[in-house]
């Protein structure tokens, strides 16, 4: 009896164990597979699928808020500034000669060649379509042609109002119709964009001038001398328009693209990748939405900033926050762009890479392959070398390190968040001097190769 009780005993535990650890495997190849459970708690059938087609509405609906959506910024740059009155020109319904579509171009405004009507692009094409007629510039705008640039129109076929996108200044064209007519490269920064004279433009600059409390003049003064491809988002914060040696404070515009994995957007420490979109899209682009960061409310480093409020900004209905999802969704999809073939030796910058992981120090910070650190990626401007001016402007007061990949698309206009350094050669000596490397010529070549190549 005792041995049988045993025996039960025994076969009972093995039971329990095999219970608890699942459905052999000839079990598991002949039962139904379980169902995944959605948000709701009921099964969706495959959620693998759910994922896929949300990743690509997602993409869908932040590639369209980049290029096309204003955020209601229309209130701004058209009822207020009344800047499409400068575009459209006396002859329709603005003021003064109108812009046409060769100033615009050499203003560095960017047209999509895929969104040019059949019929004008084949003008163009024929030299039939007059470039030096404002008339065409809103032809352009009406159809959404102008990269980052919505024009309203009124039944009378008169622009009434106009609106701004992200793309406007972080995408460019590849020029495969002609220089500044082309594909979109969405991501890319437009070097060329000259934001500030576009907006000197403007028949009404009384916004600027009551919000920074300085005269017309003064206003005109600041915005022509950014220069093309520079922007200054601070200004609007501390009214400082001037750095070290009466430098404009502006700079340069940062690529949007290989942003995946990066922390930190900008230059210097003011916030995340979607910290930045609520950022400019509220207080640049001057959007309808909500914003919100108390450290905007220092009145002795964003005096201008505490006096109108715009440390807590709340607009009904909100036009940008349900958007700044998808938005960012998009942003983390667009790859970092590869040089061109051709653009550097090879050979060269195989050997440069060795120099940039060892005696160059650069992947010090730069860690490949987001060649930025993970983490805080934040340093004081003593620790690279250069005045701490900018730093200053932002929160945190230090500088970022900037991910390098597409850096062939940053050279025109120079490196670092102003631009002093015109070449890869001129960034090289900066770090040698700066860090005292003793880097023999050779090793500088192939280090600039090597930053060529990435």
């Amino acid at each position: 009896m005792y041995r049988k009780l045993l025996l039960v005993a025994i076969v009972g535990f093995f039971a329990i164990l095999l219970w608890f650890a699942g459905p052999t495997e000839a079990q598991r190849q002949t039962s139904p597979s379980p169902q995944p459970v959605g948000t709701s708690g009921r099964s969706t059938g495959n959620f693998d699928q759910d994922i896929q087609r949300h990743a690509q509405q997602m993409i869908e609906e932040g590639r369209k808020t980049f290029r096309f959506e204003t955020f209601g910024d229309e209130a701004f740059w058209g009822d207020q500034l009344k800047l499409h009155q400068a575009i459209a020109g006396a002859k329709f319904g603005g003021v003064g000669a109108g812009l046409s579509p060769a100033k615009a171009l050499e203003l560095g405004l960017k047209v999509d060649s895929e969104m040019v009507p059949a019929e004008v692009a084949a003008g163009i094409k024929a030299g039939k379509v007059d470039l030096n007629d404002p008339a065409n510039t809103i032809a352009l705008l009406k159809a959404n042609a102008v990269v980052g640039v919505t024009a309203f129109a009124e039944a009378n076929g008169n622009v009434r109002s106009m609106g701004i996108q992200c793309a406007l200044c972080h995408s460019t064209v590849d020029d495969s119709f002609a220089p500044g007519i082309g594909r979109r490269l969405d991501g890319w920064p437009n070097r060329d964009l000259n934001v500030g004279a576009i907006v000197a433009l403007a028949p009404n600059l009384k916004p600027f001038t009551d919000m920074l409390g300085v005269d017309e003049p003064t206003v005109k003064k600041v915005l022509t001398s950014w220069g093309p491809g520079k922007y200054d988002a601070e200004l609007d914060k501390d009214g400082k328009a001037f750095g070290p040696d009466n430098r404009p404070a502006a700079t340069v515009l940062p690529a949007a693209f290989g942003l995946a994995g990066v922390n930190l957007h900008t230059y210097s420490g003011w916030g995340s990748v979607t910290y930045w979109n609520a950022y400019v899209a509220n207080t640049q682009m001057h959007g309808k939405g909500v914003f919100f960061d108390p450290r905007l409310k220092d009145k002795a480093q964003f005096p201008v900033s505490a006096k109108h409020g715009f440390d807590n900004i709340r607009n009904t209905p909100d036009l940008v926050t349900p958007k700044l999802a998808a938005l960012h969704f998009y942003q983390l999809s667009i790859p970092a762009p590869k040089p061109p073939a051709g653009s550097f030796d090879q050979a060269a910058a195989g050997r440069g890479e060795a120099v940039f992981n060892g005696a160059a120090k650069c992947s010090t910070c730069h860690v490949p392959p987001l060649f930025t650190e993970p983490g805080w990626s934040m340093h004081e401007a003593k620790e690279i070398g250069i005045d701490d001016f900018q730093s200053a402007r932002s929160p945190d007061k230090r500088y970022r390190t900037t991910p390098l990949r597409g850096l062939f698309t940053r050279e025109k206009g120079g490196f670092y968040h102003d631009g002093r350094f015109k070449t890869f050669d001129a960034v090289v000596e900066h770090y040698e001097k700066a860090l005292s490397l003793k880097l023999n010529d050779q090793q500088k070549q192939d280090l600039v190769q090597y930053l060529k190549s990435l």
